[in-house]
């Protein structure tokens, strides 16, 4: 099977190919000697990192100012 990349350096995965990988959207894309390497990103991860911080009572404003707080510790 036969990938092109656009002018925009985009590339359109064939139907079969895709069709191995339901409901997955991203994908994360590294090197391999010179191989480019696809690994699915599964959305049950970011799902359940979030139910568990808001089990914890994290919300994404407790995470904004975390981050705020230790980038000027940093200084």
């Amino acid at each position: 099977m036969l990938a092109k990349k656009t002018v925009k350096n985009q590339i359109t995965l064939p139907k079969k190919i895709a069709e191995l990988f339901p409901g997955v959207e991203y994908f994360q894309v590294r090197t391999e000697d010179d191989h480019i390497v696809l690994e699915p990103l599964r959305p049950d991860r970011a799902t359940r990192a979030r139910e568990k911080l808001a089990k914890l009572g994290i919300a994404e404003d407790d995470v904004i100012d975390a981050i705020a707080w230790a980038r000027k510790r940093r200084r």
